[in-house]
C-alpha cells in the first residue's frame, strides 16, 4: 500500500478549536501555503488578545465543572490513554495534513510523527499516578509535607518544524498534570493541531481543557504571555523570541518559562568511529533530515583529521542522492525548506558566510524546478572561522560546516560554542573516550553514536546557555507543569 496521496482529497480543519469545538473568530485572515509547492491549503485568523480570552474562559469553567486535578488519577490517565488511542487510529490523516502543511515527508509522519505523538501522550498517562511528594524529617509532634500541585491554566506556543511532536511534549504533561491549556500553533503549520484538539475532545478530555488559538507570535502568542491568568509558559523556538518571551513573561505578573531554543550542535567523529560509511549516514542526515529544519541538527562536524578527507567525501555523495519534492510523495527523500521567507534567510546567510571567508565544498545554491516549492540544496561548508556567521548564528537549513583536528582535545575545544548549548554528538567505538567527551561537552544532550532523539520518551530535551533552560519529555516534562507546596502540621 502506497503512502502517497492527493492532498485536494485531505479535509483542512477551519477555526480555533475552543472549548471542545470549532470556533471562528474575526481577525487578520491568514493563508497558510504547502511548502512544496506554495500552493493553498487553508486559511486562519490571527486570534490575538480575544481568541486567548475565550480559550482562558473556557479553560476556567472546564477546571470548575471537571474538577480535572481532583478526580482519580487512574481516571485521568483513562482519558488520556482513549485520546491516544484515536491519535493511532487517525494516524493516516493526521499524517497526511502534518506532510501537506509542513517540511515534513509523508514516509515519516504517519508511521512516526503520528505514532510518536500517540506515544507521548500515553507515556504521560502513565504517570498520573506516580506525582508523588515527600515527608521530611522533622522535629517530634511535627508532619511536614512537600506536595505537587498543578498550575491551572498553561500557556504554550509551539513552532512550525515538527507540529504534533513539539505540542504533545507540552500538552500532554500539562494535562496528565491536572492543567488546562491554551496552546498557539505556528501559523505556518497550523491544521494538524487543530486536528489533535478535536481529537481530544472526542476521547473525552473535558471541553475546555485543551485549547488551540491560531495567529502570530506578536499578537496571539503575547496575548498568551501577557495574560494574567495564564501561569506558566512552555516555548519552543528561536534564540531571539525565547528571550522576548522571558522579558515579556516579567513584564506580566512573574510566571514561570520552560524555553526550548535554538542551537549549532557538533558532531565530533573521532577516526576510531568504525564503519566510515555507518558514519557518514549517521552525519548526513543528522543535518540533511527534514532539510536541516531541527533544533538539533547536527550543523558542525568536527572530524579527526586521519579521516576527513574519505568522510567529507562521502557526505558530498550522500548529499547529490537526495529526490527532493512534494511531502506527499513517498518516493520523496529531502524535503522542502517551510516558506520562501526561510529559503531568502538560509541563502543570506550562506552568502554572508562566504562573503566572511567559508569555502563551498558542495551546494550552496536554491534548488529550482522543484514544483515552485521552497528547497536548498544541501550544503557543505569549510573554513568557517569563530568570527563567521556560519559558525556564530543558526542556519536553520541542510547546511554543515567542517572543522578537523589531531587530538581529542583540540577537538573538545573546537566543540564548545560561546552562545548554544543545545545538543552534540561523540562517534568512537572508544567508550572511555565517548564519556570523556560527553563530560566535557556543554549541552544538554549528548548522544553517542548517533544523532538526534529515537522513539524514546524517557530522557528530558533541554539545552543550556542561549539554547534555554527547564526540560521537555522524560520526568522532568512533568516536573514543568506542577509547583510545590510545602505543609507543616505542628501537632504536639
Amino acid at each position: 500500500m502506497t503512502l502517497s496521496f492527493d492532498p485536494a482529497t485531505v479535509s483542512i480543519p477551519k477555526g480555533h478549536h475552543i472549548g471542545g469545538q470549532y470556533v471562528e473568530l474575526p481577525g487578520t485572515e491568514i493563508e497558510v501555503l504547502r511548502p512544496s509547492d506554495l500552493q493553498h491549503m487553508g486559511m486562519v485568523t490571527d486570534g490575538g488578545e480575544a481568541a486567548v480570552q475565550q480559550a482562558v474562559d473556557a479553560a476556567k469553567g472546564a477546571l470548575a465543572r471537571s474538577r480535572w486535578a481532583k478526580i482519580a488519577p487512574r481516571d485521568r490517565a483513562a482519558v488520556l490513554l482513549r485520546f491516544a488511542a484515536l491519535i493511532e487510529e487517525n494516524a493516516t490523516y493526521l499524517g497526511q495534513l502534518e506532510a501537506m502543511g509542513s517540511s515534513r515527508l509523508i514516509s515519516m509522519t504517519i508511521v512516526r510523527d503520528a505514532v510518536r505523538t500517540a506515544g507521548v501522550v500515553r507515556f504521560y498517562a502513565e504517570f498520573c499516578d506516580k506525582i508523588e511528594g515527600t515527608v521530611t524529617s522533622t522535629e517530634a509532634n511535627a508532619l511536614s509535607i512537600v506536595k505537587h500541585e498543578p498550575y491551572g491554566i498553561v500557556g504554550a506556543i509551539v513552532p512550525w518544524n515538527f507540529p504534533m511532536i513539539t505540542a504533545a511534549w507540552k500538552f500532554a504533561p500539562a494535562l496528565a498534570a491536572g492543567n488546562a491549556v491554551v496552546m498557539k500553533t505556528s501559523e505556518l503549520t497550523p491544521h494538524s493541531l487543530l486536528a489533535l484538539a478535536e481529537l481530544a475532545a472526542r476521547a473525552g478530555i473535558p471541553a475546555g481543557l485543551f485549547n488551540v488559538v491560531n495567529g502570530y507570535g506578536h499578537t496571539t502568542g503575547a496575548a498568551i504571555v501577557r495574560h494574567p491568568d495564564i501561569l506558566k509558559i512552555s516555548f519552543t523556538g528561536s534564540t531571539q523570541t525565547g528571550a522576548a518571551i522571558m522579558t515579556l513573561a516579567a513584564q506580566s505578573g512573574i510566571k514561570p518559562v520552560t524555553l526550548e531554543l535554538g542551537g549549532k550542535s557538533p558532531q565530533l567523529v573521532l577516526a576510531d568511529a568504525g564503519d566510515i560509511d555507518v558514519v557518514a549516514g549517521r552525519v548526513a542526515a543528522a543535518f540533511m533530515d527534514n532539510a536541516g529544519q531541527v533544533c538539533t541538527a547536527g550543523s558542525r562536524l568536527i572530524v579527526e583529521d586521519k579521516i576527513a578527507d574519505e568522510l567529507v567525501e562521502r557526505l558530498i555523495a550522500r548529499t547529490k542522492a537526495i529526490k527532493a519534492g512534494p511531502t506527499w510523495d513517498e518516493t520523496t527523500t529531502f524535503a522542502p525548506i517551510i516558506s520562501r521567507k526561510q529559503l531568502e534567510r538560509i541563502d543570506t546567510m550562506v552568502r554572508g558566510s562566504i562573503g566572511e571567508g567559508a569555502s563551498v565544498v558542495t551546494g550552496a545554491t536554491v534548488l529550482e524546478g522543484r514544483n515552485e516549492g521552497s528547497f536548498y540544496a544541501p550544503t557543505i561548508l569549510e573554513n568557517v572561522s569563530d568570527d563567521n556567521i556560519g559558525f556564530k548564528e543558526e542556519f536553520f537549513g541542510p547546511v554543515l560546516t567542517v572543522r578537523t583536528f589531531a587530538d581529542l582535545e583540540e577537538g573538545l575545544a573546537q566543540a564548545a560554542h560561546p552562545v548554544y548549548g543545545l545538543a552534540a554528538s561523540v562517534h568512537t567505538t572508544d567508550l572511555k573516550k565517548a564519556l570523556k567527551a560527553a563530560d566535557s561537552i556543554e549541552a544538554g544532550m549528548v548522544w553517542i553514536n548517533q544523532h538526534g532523539r529515537g522513539p524514546e520518551f524517557t530522557y528530558p530535551a533541554g539545552g543550556y546557555k542561549g539554547s534555554g533552560f527547564g526540560k521537555d519529555m522524560g520526568r522532568a516534562g512533568i516536573e514543568a507543569f506542577l509547583r510545590q507546596k510545602a505543609i507543616w502540621a505542628n501537632y504536639a
